[in-house]
């Protein structure tokens, strides 16, 4: 079988589909408009002019509705998924979906899919690499460790070069609801130190620009992780960016205080520490950071 590389035409005859295009995905667009094909899978006919004003052409279709995606069969030559699976269920239907309109006709030389890192559970703070076993907690992550198997196995069947960046919590500055400054505006608690968890980050436009390199340099069937050089516990994050941004640093309260007190969805969060190696990042795609750490990606 030839090589995934060898079957992408011209740089400017190339037909990227991006499906789940919300910030990141126009960020991708943005670095590519004009020098490639922009297609992009939408549910919703109102961001039609949203899209097009993006340089991008509208494809409508629903993931939860297999029979509207037939248009996407050979129609594009690599593939940017970032759809979330559904809200409900341990499995991922609507990558399945996907995964098969796209093989009834050809098959796209590359995906790009965006995972999570919640498919690790909870690691104890440990610093690894992508060679670590899965272990998901939730349904949630749970959804994601199955997109990751539908799409490692579309890959041996079709050849097709698929890289799974596993992607931690993502901010920017002009990202709706992600900057810290909205969250320290409301007086969130994080944990006192003796209870805080490890976590990871990635500013949007980097993880745009990595989601480039991945589909461009990415190697067959290799996960990634797609997060920056920061290595700090949960509050000592809030308190960096509540000093940048000038506001109070959020009040630390115990574990045994958040149960009672938080969301099930803010606890979730809370509950798993990890750090993440990010060599084969910088090594493998060649990756060098715009914002290396939140203190540079938060002024930003």
């Amino acid at each position: 079988m030839p090589s995934a590389r060898a079957t992408l035409p011209a740089f400017g005859a190339l037909r990227l589909l991006i499906v789940g295009c919300g910030d990141v995905g126009l960020r991708v667009a943005r670095r590519l408009r004009g020098r490639v094909r922009l297609l992009a899978l939408t549910s919703d006919a109102g961001r039609n002019a949203e899209l097009r004003a993006a340089g991008i052409v509208p494809l409508h279709g629903n993931l939860d509705d297999p029979r509207s995606l037939q248009r996407l069969a050979g129609l594009a030559d690599v593939v940017l998924h970032l759809a979330p699976p559904p809200a409900q269920g341990a499995g991922d239907p609507r990558t399945a979906a996907l995964l098969q309109a796209l093989a009834r006709r050809g098959r796209p030389a590359a995906i790009v899919y965006g995972s999570t890192t919640g498919v690790y559970g909870d690691c104890g703070g440990e610093r690894f690499d992508e060679t670590r076993a899965v272990a998901p907690a939730t349904d949630r992550a749970r959804r994601r460790v199955d997109a990751e198997r539908r799409l490692r196995r579309h890959a041996r069947l079709t050849g097709t070069r698929v890289t799974i960046l596993r992607i931690p919590g993502i901010y920017a500055g002009d990202r709706p609801g992600g900057h810290p400054r909205e969250r320290l505006a409301r007086g969130t608690p994080v944990l006192v130190s003796a209870d805080d968890v490890h976590t990871n980050h990635i500013h949007a436009e980097d993880l745009a620009r990595a989601c480039l390199a991945a589909l461009w340099r990415g190697r067959p069937q290799r996960i990634v992780h797609a997060s920056d050089d920061t290595e700090l516990a949960m509050g000592d994050y809030f308190d960096r960016a509540a000093d940048l941004c000038g506001l109070p640093r959020p009040p630390r309260i115990t574990r045994g205080e958040a149960q009672r007190t938080l969301s099930p969805m803010l606890l979730s969060f809370m509950s798993e520490s990890r750090r993440l190696d990010n060599r084969r990042l910088k090594r493998e795609l060649r990756f060098a950071f715009l914002y290396p750490t939140v203190d540079t990606g938060l002024l930003a």
